[in-house]
Formats: structure tokens, sequence, C-alpha cells
């Protein structure tokens, strides 16, 4: 049994800072553990242009501290109206790294996101052309379509026609949650233009989590927690070691007067603990060797990054109770805590 892990310092490819006080809050959780991070654009006003992309870096940028070492790499809100120039200048001066797809009305902020992807065909054959990475959150937002089966139906109505339409653009599938994704990306990702990104709140939780006993606020999330069959799929997925799969927190926070409202946000605060709930779940399916790849290697090559050469310790004992964090206007924010205790501790 390993009880010390040295690991080089991992990557974060999926990611949510918020902005403002949320932004200078949550930002030091990230920023000292991770390397890099892909930065998801749904501000309340999406970051839609290069302009926009590079006011929000520098946003970022000026919250963080002198002795911070972090990358954040920015993304590009797709819209039925992008402009696929404004896109290409932005991923061709380094900018933005990559775009996010949003079907309208699938998550937070999603209400400017792409009504039918036949409307982004011009944009997706420069992103095609130019190597530029889709990311997708992948559910169909069809009302007929049970919440629960929206990802499914997403592979097989959007995602599969848009590869054979798209056989050369490289795509992530964000924040998988069903043996269907899994499956599917294991399937078709060995030619490295397919991934999926897998959070740690998916890998300890199911629906019962977030359902039974009460409605639990800080157990909900879009993508929603799926069946327990779903959640040892895509805990098999993150574990296997395959090259496909890679870490995406989606760590999502919300102040608790918004997550705990009577309609209550979608998203979960995990940056607060993220590598110790991936440590876990990776040391309970016993496959401590492949979270290094899982967390550091895999998506940087996607990336076409280097793996860092810094370094971080995680340790097999009982972290820190977390106290909620509070925005420097006073605003709590709940970070996940899963339902049995964490064993392992990040020693920087």
């Amino acid at each position: 049994m390993r009880d010390i892990l040295n690991l080089s310092r991992p990557f974060d490819a999926h990611v949510h800072l918020r902005e403002g006080a949320v932004l200078r809050a949550v930002l030091p959780f990230t920023a000292k553990v991770f390397s890099h991070a892909i930065v998801m654009p749904n501000l309340h006003k999406p970051i839609t242009t290069k302009a926009q992309a590079k006011a929000y870096r520098e946003e970022i940028l000026a919250a963080m501290t002198a002795d911070a070492d972090f990358t954040p790499l920015m993304t590009l809100y797709l819209t039925d109206t992008t402009d696929p120039d404004d896109l290409a200048q932005g991923f061709d001066e380094k900018i933005v790294t990559a775009a996010k797809l949003y079907p309208v009305g699938a998550t937070t902020n999603s209400e400017h996101g792409v009504s039918d992807i036949k409307r982004i065909y011009k944009v997706l054959v420069r992103m095609q052309r130019i190597g530029m990475p889709l990311l997708i959150h992948g559910e169909v937002t069809d009302p007929s379509v049970d919440i629960f089966d929206r990802e499914a139906a997403f592979i097989n109505r959007v995602l599969i026609p848009l590869r054979h339409d798209f056989p050369e653009l490289k795509i992530v599938l964000e924040h998988i949650t069903t043996k269907e994704a899994a499956s599917y990306i294991a399937e078709e990702g060995e030619k490295g233009r397919l991934a999926a990104t897998i959070t740690a709140h998916h890998l300890h939780i199911n629906r019962n989590a977030l359902l039974a006993g009460g409605l639990h606020p800080h157990y909900y999330c879009m993508p929603i927690a799926k069946r327990e069959s779903h959640r040892q799929a895509i805990l098999e997925a993150a574990t296997s070691g395959k090259k496909m799969f890679f870490l995406g927190t989606d760590s999502a926070p919300h102040v608790d007067a918004a997550k705990e409202s009577a309609c209550g946000c979608a998203g979960i605060f995990t940056a607060a603990n993220a590598l110790e709930l991936y440590a876990q779940a990776f040391d309970g399916a016993g496959k401590l060797e492949n979270l290094e790849a899982f967390a550091c290697r895999n998506g940087a090559a996607f990336y076409g990054l280097p793996v860092n050469a810094a370094k971080v310790t995680a340790r097999r004992e009982a972290p820190e109770d977390i106290k909620p964090i509070l925005t420097e206007d006073g605003q709590k924010i709940t970070a996940f805590t899963p339902s049995s205790p964490l064993l392992w501790r990040t020693v920087l």
C-alpha cells in the first residue's frame, strides 16, 4: 500500500473560476496545486471574443499572488453568431486555447449558447483546419428526453454525426457521467482526436447522494449524477490509464445563498480538495499507479503542453477540515465533501 504520492503538478482541463469577488476567493485553491487550467467562459456576460478572453485572462492574473506558478488557458464561448476570423486570430495569437460548445439551456449561463450545431459549422470548419480543440457540454436539452438520459442521447444525436462531418476535429467531451460515454470515448479515442474529462465529484457520488434522505444542494451539478452503475463505469475509465481520459475538475463555485435557494444553482466547488478526492477514488479502485497519467500527463499531451517539472506530494493522512470559504464581501462558498471521510492530504 502506497502512503505517499509524488506527482508532477497536475493539469486541470476544466475549471470555472468565475469573476470578481468569487474569482479572488477561489483562484488560490487551483493556483497552488495545478500548473495550468482550461478556464471556462460561461460568465454572466459570456466570453465570446478574443478581446474579452484577453481581458478575462488579465483579471485572473491580477488576482494571483506574486508567488503563484499557474497558467490560465482561456476558452471562447460559442454562439450562433461566433465570428470564425476572430476565433482563429485568438487561437493564432495564443490568447485562447479552445472553444466551448454549450447547448442552449444545458447548464449555468448557457442561455447564449448554440441553438443548433449546424449553425456553427463554418466555425467548426475553421477550427478543424487550424487544430483548435472543441470542448463540449454533451447533453441534449430536448424536453422530451429524461434528464438522466441527456448525455447518452447527445452522443447518438449530435456527437456521432458531428465526428462524421469533422473527422479531424479535436474534441473533448467534458465531465462525462455515463457508461455510454465512457465506452464510446474508450473505443473512439485511440487516434488522439477524441477525449473526455472526468470530475472528482462524479467519481464519488451517484444520484442517491443528491436525492436520498432529502435534497442535498451541494451535490447538485450539471450533468447530474447518475446511477451507481454509471459511477462505476466512469471510475473504471478514469483509473484505466488510457490516454483519452484525463482530469477536469469542473470545479464550479456558487455562494451558498445561491446553492441553497429555492431554485438552487448547478455546480460543485471541488478546487479546495480536488487532488485528495482523485487520490481517494484511485486508491479505492486499487489504481494509484495510474493517477499521474490521468492527472498530469494525458490532458497536457492532448493540448500539446509539457508535463510540469515541479512536484506535488499527497500523503495518506486525514486532511484538515475544509471550512466554508468567505469572499471579500462576506459570502460563503461550501467545498464538496464526499459521504466517506477523506484519507489523503496534499502537501506542497
